[in-house]
């Protein structure tokens, strides 16, 4: 759901409603006065046409604590030629009123290679960042919040995969894109969740090698492992997101809601992955919503993802159940707005480590382009190596 910001709410002729008559909270915060911002009827000008977009998620009353700060960092993105990268898994709000572009990880590194913005706000997770980093290194890259990780890419560091190269020579190392720009750095290739089977086969093929290790997500390297046959060494990271859900989950939700469509993440545990009726990428996800259009889907992926797909798909039905990323979540507006205007948490990355990470990315981006996979489903769990 639509999460309410520390900002106080106004009427559209400048009255104000007192903040605690709508939130239950004496002293509610006031982000956008604090930052010297009010609903007035030029911001409601500017903004009404976002509303639209999403009146899906934010009640018409929660709007004016959202356009003061949203029309405020739209100036700035033109006046300090900036682009926000708002991943899939942001809040409605940021995703489709202040992102430039949106996408996966994958997808939005490239729009930061490519655009011709000198300054990139990435609205995602710190490895995100650093893979616009990568790839853009002439460009100035901001993270909102310094605290935005990742259970995945903070379970492995470049040390572990050097010991793991030692204890396996001459096995490729795949390493998934949720990982630091260290790890990165040590990898023979890099994939996303809608291509590891494909670089999983390529590096077999390539390496002639019976073996490949693939990291740091245990549960994504089960799960293609079950989709290529091609043997894996993994290592013990999960997403903290996607290990909860469980196949008593979606009995129970097939129970409650006859005839829903059940779509998971490649994240999820095997068990998960075998009871769902189609799996794969969030990009794939999207694509399945938008091209079959099921009276009623559920996502098992991260929460905001039912909401963004929700809004350019009206006419599905979403059951939520809602599985938060903590650090996807402290990407807020608020932060959106004191990271442009204070030009503060850039990210940097030593030139060798990003020379050499930026060698496992361009690999991946040599493959040939082949559409997303999806996986399939109700295959028996296989097991991997794991380290």
């Amino acid at each position: 759901m639509a999460r309410i910001i520390d900002a106080p709410l106004t009427t559209g002729d400048g009255g104000s409603c007192d903040p605690r008559t709508i939130h239950g909270a004496w002293g509610a915060l006031d982000a956008a006065g604090r930052r010297g911002l009010a609903y007035t009827a030029e911001v409601r000008a500017e903004t009404d046409h976002l509303y639209e977009q999403v009146k899906h998620v934010v009640p018409a009353i929660e709007w004016p604590a959202y356009a003061p700060l949203i029309a405020a960092i739209n100036k700035m993105k033109r006046d300090k030629n900036a682009v926000i990268l708002a991943h899939n898994y942001m809040t409605s709000e940021i995703f489709y009123c202040v992102g430039d572009f949106r996408g996966d990880s994958l997808q939005l590194a490239r729009e930061a290679a490519e655009t011709d913005a000198q300054l990139i706000v990435q609205a995602g997770v710190h490895f995100m960042a650093e893979t616009s980093k990568i790839l853009a290194p002439e460009k100035t890259v901001l993270i909102p919040d310094m605290r935005a990780g990742c259970s995945l890419a903070a379970s492995i560091t470049g040390e572990d995969v050097r010991l793991i190269k030692a204890k396996y020579p001459g096995v490729p190392v795949v390493t998934y894109v949720n990982t630091s720009a260290d790890v990165k750095a040590e990898s023979d290739v890099c994939c996303t969740s809608s291509n590891a089977a494909a670089v999983v086969e390529w590096a077999a093929k390539t390496w002639n090698s019976d073996r490949v290790i693939m990291l740091p997500d245990e549960f994504l390297a089960k799960n293609v492992a079950a989709q290529t046959g091609v043997k894996i060494i993994s290592w013990h990271g999960r997403c903290e997101v996607h290990e909860r859900f469980t196949a008593e989950d979606i009995a129970e939700l097939r129970e409650a809601h006859p005839g829903v469509v059940v779509l998971a993440h490649p994240e999820c545990p095997p068990d998960v992955m075998a009871a769902a009726d189609f799996a794969g990428s969030t990009a794939a996800l999207q694509s399945y919503v938008l091209d079959n259009r099921p009276g009623k889907v559920v996502l098992l992926t991260e929460c905001s993802m039912s909401d963004n797909v929700a809004g350019a798909a009206p006419d599905v039905d979403f059951v939520r159940p809602c599985n938060l990323c903590p650090h996807m979540k402290r990407i807020t507006l608020e932060a959106i707005y004191d990271a442009l205007a204070e030009m503060k948490h850039e990210v940097t990355i030593p030139e060798d480590v990003r020379v050499r990470a930026k060698r496992a990315i361009d690999a991946m981006l040599s493959l040939p382009k082949e559409k997303p996979r999806s996986f399939e489903t109700g295959k028996a769990p296989v097991a991997v190596e794991l380290v």
